[in-house]
């Protein structure tokens, strides 16, 4: 079943792809959800059409993305955590790093930082997408608390 994202999916594409799935999945999430739409090929010539007319927005949208991604790069993330020596007392999460980064001036969704759950202090990098083409490696430090 081929479907057109209206919006981020992720493992699945980003918004405006063409992406086929299994008829289960698309007839019972996807478009009841909101997330997908049928790839008809009238839908298909209307997604071409505004993909062209939205072409020249999309440079300018990148290039704030990589605003954004210098000023996060300036930015040094240490998270205090209670410890028990090196082993922490709970977990750091992507809420945690989009906290951090949001005391330091540039607040980001929370669902696009990929970092996993890390249950132990040390240095760490989390991937943050600010754009499809735009993604980052973003190092943290985990520190005990005293």
């Amino acid at each position: 079943m081929e479907l057109i994202l209206k919006q981020d999916v992720q493992n699945l594409g980003f918004k405006d792809d063409v992406v086929t799935v299994k008829a289960g999945y698309g007839r019972n999430f996807l478009i009841p959800q909101g997330f997908a739409a049928m790839a008809t090929p009238s839908a298909k010539k209307v997604l071409a059409e505004n993909l062209r007319q939205k072409a020249h927005k999309e440079a300018k949208v990148i290039a704030d993305a990589n605003e954004v991604a210098e000023k996060l790069k300036a930015i040094e993330i240490k998270i205090t955590a209670k410890a028990g020596g090196e082993k922490l007392f709970g977990s750091i999460t992507n809420i945690d790093i989009a906290e951090a980064l949001a005391k330091g001036g540039e607040s980001i969704d929370r669902k696009f930082i990929t970092s996993g759950i890390i249950k132990r202090t040390g240095k760490y990098t989390a991937n943050v997408r600010l754009h499809r083409d735009v993604i980052i490696e973003l190092p943290y430090e985990v520190v005990a608390e005293q």
